[in-house]
């Protein structure tokens, strides 16, 4: 537990000794968020037959439906990259010596995972301070859902990163893995976009990734979809189905739940036997 506690604790001081890196975890979620959210919102809203004060869609709000993604995003990339610095202590060389201590290499792995993922939940949280600005009723009781469920998909997603690092020896080539694989599957969670009207193919993708379901959980407890009018909820997509059964919010938490504790297995194995 010294060794966990250490290398998590390590993580921690340096996410919050890196002030330019605080300061610009806010900038993609501003520019998504404010920038790219407000100009679409009427297009949104027009393309859903929501113009008209009374169709059933007028209380669409595009800004709001991305304000679940948006902490998605911000939690999904700072969970994956915090095992960047796994390659960078292996080019400078701080990884053998960490490796050489008494310290298991699954002590360590765990604790990498659990930085990364305590870092997440910070960074997530931190996306509250754009409430005000976009009309979304946050309560305190809202929070005390929704750490959790950060903690849980920062936990699944800081898994593979770590299993991507242990087999990579460079920077720029995890970086490289890393935006070809979450961009895709950040897109095909429905983070962006209403999740309707998709290719057959493209829908399968959609219900094996496991972000459509930590997006839709994060939905379920921001937006509180059980209280909109069902025309509304299908617009916006949050009746998430798999064989055309409705996904409910304790069977998402055992779907990521799932895939965090496959991939810490394989992760902290394949830790277990990396080179410095």
């Amino acid at each position: 537990m010294e060794g966990i506690l250490a290398i998590w604790q390590r993580d921690v001081i340096k996410f919050f000794r890196d002030r330019p890196r605080i300061l610009g975890s806010f900038a993609m979620p501003f520019m998504f968020l404010i920038l790219f959210g407000s100009g679409m919102s009427g297009a949104m809203s027009s393309m859903m037959g929501g113009a008209s004060p009374d169709s059933p869609l007028a209380d669409f709000d595009f800004v709001q439906f991305m304000f679940p993604g948006i902490i998605g995003l911000t939690v999904f990339t700072t969970a994956i990259f915090s095992s960047l610095s796994v390659v960078q202590d292996k080019e400078f060389g701080y990884m053998k010596e960490i490796l050489v201590s008494p310290i298991s290499r699954i002590s360590i792995a765990i604790g990498k995972v659990l930085g990364g993922s305590t870092v997440a939940v910070i960074q997530g949280l931190m996306m509250l301070i754009f409430v005000p600005f976009i009309g979304v009723s946050i309560s305190f009781l809202m929070i005390i859902k929704l750490i959790p469920v950060i903690f849980l998909v920062a936990f699944t997603l800081s898994s593979i990163g770590l299993l991507i690092a242990s087999t990579l020896k460079t920077s720029q080539g995890f970086q490289m893995v890393v935006q070809v694989l979450i961009f895709p599957m950040l897109f095909l969670s429905g983070a962006m976009f209403p999740l309707n009207g998709m290719p057959a193919w493209m829908n399968v993708l959609v219900k094996i990734n496991p972000l459509t379901y930590s997006v839709d959980m994060f939905k379920k407890v921001i937006l509180e979809p059980a209280t909109m009018a069902p025309a509304l909820r299908e617009a916006m997509g949050l009746n998430l189905t798999i064989f055309n059964q409705p996904i409910t919010f304790a069977g998402e938490l055992f779907a990521v739940a799932g895939v965090g504790v496959v991939f810490v297995v394989l992760a902290t194995m394949k830790f277990s036997t990396m080179e410095a």
